[in-house]
């Protein structure tokens, strides 16, 4: 069974965190990817680094321009996933933009995807239509589970369409902004965060943008079956660099 579906089995709420690859350095990438399943985060979320980050806050795009200044790219982050699979067993999830994706190949991409274990893909641009119609098949036959986002401007309908075709866990977004420009979680949120749960979909949503602390993260799942962190991460590593990951986890979720 795909590593994303046994985890989402899990009788706890699942804490997710996303890295920009080839941040701060270019080689960080093993390193974080360990230290945060010893944390005991329950998926990563491998950000590769795209130079028009549209869904993306500052935070975001300062570590994916540093990456691709340090000489990140595609071909690179797969040869630094090259037996990672020896060392972790977490679920990993690969998100980035199309356009890199195309530009590599597809189908190539996704044949890389599976000699180095990824189990699922996360790409805010892609059109859940377009994904249907040209790629569903092919992302099947590489094993992989592609992750779709929804907003609070998404429709009952576009939502339940969303959940049809997805086999994982839907990207619930928290609102319509940009990553890491959220505080907290007002009323029209968590009516929101209820509106998702009563349509009662198939597939368990975790929620992303926003989540920054134990306090957003409780928020978050009250509805929920998981959480993101993404650009608070970010700032944690940029100011203290990936010797003490375990120290921003442990103050975001307490550890069983």
């Amino acid at each position: 069974m795909n590593r994303i579906k046994e985890k989402l089995k899990a009788d706890h709420k699942l804490l997710s965190i996303y890295f920009t690859a080839g941040f701060p350095n270019i080689d960080d990438t093993e390193k974080i990817i360990k230290d945060l399943e010893k944390s005991g985060v329950d998926f990563i979320e491998i950000g590769l680094p795209f130079s028009d980050p549209l869904a993306d806050g500052p935070t975001i795009q300062e570590s994916s321009t540093k990456a691709l200044k340090n000489g990140m790219t595609t071909t690179k982050l797969f040869e630094q996933l090259e037996g990672i699979r020896e060392k972790v067993e977490i679920p990993l999830i690969i998100m980035g933009y199309f356009n890199p994706i195309l530009q590599y190949g597809v189908e190539e991409f996704c044949k890389k995807c599976q000699e180095t274990d990824i189990d699922g893909l996360i790409i805010p641009d892609l059109p859940v239509d377009v994904y249907n119609e040209k790629y569903r098949e092919l992302f099947k036959k590489y094993g992989l589970i592609n992750v779709f986002l929804i907003t609070p401007q998404t429709s009952d309908e576009r939502i339940k369409f969303i959940d049809s075709v997805s086999d994982g866990f839907i990207y619930m977004v928290s609102s319509a902004s940009v990553t890491g420009s959220t505080s907290g979680f007002g009323e029209e949120t968590r009516k929101y965060f209820k509106r998702i749960d009563n349509l009662q979909l198939k597939n368990p949503q975790i929620v992303g943008f926003g989540i920054k602390d134990k306090e957003s993260f409780d928020q978050a799942t009250e509805f929920a079956k998981g959480a993101i962190i993404g650009s608070a991460f970010i700032k944690y590593v940029d100011k203290n660099g990936i010797s003490d990951i375990s120290s921003f986890v442990q103050n975001v979720k307490a550890l069983t």
